[in-house]
C-alpha cells in the first residue's frame, strides 16, 4: 500500500489597479510551500527590521528617502524567487484588447470574474502534481476584498468550486483555507504588492508623468522608476529577454506555467478585438 503524502501550498493574492491609461485590472499572487511560509516570513521581517522598515511596505509608500531600503528589501525578496521558494504571478489586461458582447452582469462582476481566472490559471496549479502521486492542499489568502460581504462570500464560493477543476490532479481546497487577510501582517504579500505596483506604474507610463505646470518629474516618480528598474533587473536575471507587457512564454512546455518562478499573463478574452487607437503608440 502506497501512502500518499500531503503537500500544502499557500497563495497570497491582491489586486492593484482597475483602470489605467493603457493597461487595467492588475492582479498579483505569491505562491509558497506552506511548510516554508513561517521561515520565509521570519527572514523577510528580520530584513525589514534591519532596514528600520517598521511599518507596512507598499508601492504607494516609495519615496526618494526610502528608495535604497526598498531596493535592498526587494533584492532580498528576489533571492527567494530566484530559488523558486516563492513563485510570483502578475496578470493584467491591455485596454487595446477590447472584449466584445459583454453583458451588464459581466461588467458588474468584472473584478471577481478576472480574479477567478487569475487563481484558476496563472500559477499552473493543474501541473503542480505530476501523476497525481501526492495529495495537495491549496490555501488562498486574499488581501481584504473590497466589495460587500455578500459579494465577497459569493466570490469565495466560486474559488471553493475550483475543487471541481483541480481535483482531477488530486489538488483540494477547503473552505476554511480561503481567507481574507490584512497585508500589514503578511510581509510576502507586501513585497508582492511592490512588484505589482511597479508593473502598473511602468505599463501605464506613470514614469513619464510631470509635476503640474512643469516640465519636470517629481522626486517620488523618479524614485519609483529606479525601484522599477531594479525589479526588472532581478527578473532579467531569471529571464534575460523578459518583456513586461506580454504573457511570459511557456517555451513549448505548458508545465512551465507551474515550474517558473516568475511569470506575467496579459489576459485576453476569447472574443476580444484589437483597437490600435488605445495603444501607447497612438497616444
Amino acid at each position: 500500500m502506497v501512502i500518499k503524502m500531503k503537500k500544502q501550498y499557500l497563495i497570497y493574492a491582491d489586486e492593484s489597479h482597475r483602470k489605467g491609461k493603457y493597461f487595467s485590472n492588475f492582479y498579483g499572487g505569491a505562491l509558497v510551500n506552506y511548510r516554508e511560509v513561517e521561515k520565509i516570513n521570519n527572514k523577510l521581517n528580520a530584513k525589514k527590521e534591519e532596514l528600520s522598515l517598521f511599518q507596512e511596505v507598499k508601492w504607494t509608500k516609495v519615496t526618494e528617502q526610502y528608495l535604497d531600503k526598498y531596493i535592498e528589501l526587494i533584492d532580498y525578496f528576489f533571492e527567494f524567487v530566484k530559488a523558486n521558494k516563492i513563485k510570483i504571478r502578475i496578470m493584467f489586461r491591455q485596454n487595446a484588447l477590447v472584449p466584445q458582447n459583454l453583458t451588464r452582469d459581466h461588467e458588474e462582476k468584472e473584478y471577481f470574474l478576472l480574479y477567478y481566472q487569475f487563481i484558476k490559471h496563472a500559477f499552473g496549479i493543474d501541473y503542480c502534481n505530476p501523476n497525481e502521486k501526492d495529495q495537495v492542499i491549496l490555501k488562498l489568502y486574499f488581501d481584504k476584498l473590497p466589495d460587500t460581504k455578500k459579494k465577497n462570500q459569493e466570490f469565495k464560493g466560486f474559488i471553493y468550486a475550483l475543487n471541481d477543476f483541480f481535483c482531477i490532479n488530486n489538488v483540494h481546497i477547503y473552505n476554511e483555507d480561503i481567507a481574507e487577510i490584512d497585508s500589514k501582517n503578511h510581509v510576502i504579500l507586501q513585497c508582492m504588492d511592490i512588484i505589482l505596483g511597479a508593473m502598473n506604474f511602468k505599463l501605464n507610463n506613470m514614469d513619464k508623468e510631470k509635476l503640474p505646470n512643469s516640465n519636470r518629474r517629481g522626486k517620488r516618480t523618479i524614485a519609483k522608476e529606479k525601484l522599477y528598474k531594479n525589479i526588472l533587473k532581478n527578473i532579467k536575471e531569471i529571464y534575460p529577454n523578459f518583456n513586461i507587457g506580454v504573457s511570459t512564454s511557456t517555451r513549448g512546455e505548458y508545465e512551465n506555467n507551474w515550474k517558473d518562478p516568475y511569470r506575467h499573463w496579459c489576459f485576453k478574452s476569447k472574443n476580444s478585438v484589437f483597437d490600435s487607437s488605445l495603444t501607447k503608440k497612438t497616444k
